[in-house]
């Protein structure tokens, strides 16, 4: 009896039907776009889908041996993009970074190299499948180079299909989303996101209504949102709640955040004070100051800059 690997996938039924019908209709395409937001179900999404089209054909006692294969991410025909940092001449991923102890002010990036050895990866036959996969997350983070190279790229993919995890196609370049198909993924109703949180052992998290409210229905973001708030010092925490009320306490509180947090603490604490000014105030005003400054910091602006001006400007809307 074969697996259905898209039983895992939870709430996401339209994306489990288009990617069941390609395979079904063999229609598979070289590049798909999967969008949505933070920690829905994008990137088990493509490990699901790349268990299926690598599973074709093969018979089901040797399904599982694949699969596994697949979430250890060392089958022959399947490689998994991330963004990375530069390091010792290497490249590192975010998680190698961490384990090594090693910090940096800016976010990785999906690099030239890295789309050079998807170019290499691409060029020989499958060895074991009918076809290879190239999965690369956070594809809105690929510099100008990398983006125009996957390009040239995905103009000739051969025996291959490409997939893409973006959380929006307008981070994309144009030319690159014209050549996928988009498979779109939306946030959890309350019901799935509280039933994959149980399944996956968070029932502390179930319990936090305020995670719960600000995961808006990503069991992802509310897994992220429990591991960050333990990042932040408490008394920082309190103090970055409140509007500062001057110039020179701004000034302090920058100093302190850029000190005390790395740059994917101070990107998540963004998207955190959206949603705590947002419930306590509904002013647009300050969600458009705080998007501003998450671009600035995902441009590599400094950050202690941004802070402070993010910070002015949110006293000037109060003042």
């Amino acid at each position: 009896m074969s697996i259905n690997p898209f039983q895992q996938l939870i709430g996401q039924p339209q994306a489990v039907e288009l990617l069941e019908q390609v395979i079904a209709k063999n229609r598979i395409a070289p590049a798909y776009l999967f969008t949505g937001p933070v920690g829905v179900g994008r990137s088990l999404g493509a490990k699901c889908f790349s268990e299926a089209l690598l599973c074709l054909n093969i018979p089901p006692k040797q399904q599982l041996l694949v699969q596994k294969r697949i979430r250890e991410r060392n089958h022959p025909d399947l490689l998994w993009v991330e963004p990375t940092y530069q390091y010792q001449g290497r490249l590192i991923t975010l998680q190698e970074a961490k384990n090594l102890g090693i910090t940096r002010k800016v976010p990785p990036q999906i690099r030239i190299e890295q789309i050079r050895e998807v170019t290499r990866f691409l060029y020989r036959l499958p060895l074991e499948a009918s076809r290879a996969l190239v999965i690369i997350e956070d594809a809105q983070t690929m510099t100008e180079a990398a983006a125009n190279g996957l390009l040239k790229t995905l103009e000739e993919p051969g025996k291959a299909t490409l997939i893409l995890l973006a959380l929006r196609t307008d981070e994309l370049i144009p030319t690159l989303v014209s050549r996928c198909q988009k498979i779109p993924f939306y946030s959890l109703s309350y019901e799935d996101l509280i039933k994959v949180l149980n399944e996956q052992g968070n029932k502390e998290i179930v319990q936090d209504l305020e995670i719960i409210s600000f995961a808006q229905g990503s069991p992802g973001e509310a897994i992220i949102a429990s591991k960050q708030l333990q990042n932040i010092p408490k008394d920082l925490y309190q103090r970055i709640k409140k509007i500062p009320s001057n110039q020179i306490e701004v000034l302090e509180l920058s100093k302190i955040i850029v000190e005390k947090l790395d740059i994917q603490t101070q990107l998540w604490l963004v998207k955190y004070l959206q949603y705590y000014y947002w419930t306590r105030f509904k002013n647009r005003k300050l969600l458009e100051i705080l998007e501003k400054s998450r671009l600035y910091l995902l441009s590599y602006v400094q950050s202690q800059l941004v802070w402070e001006c993010l910070l002015l400007e949110i006293l000037s809307v109060h003042s």
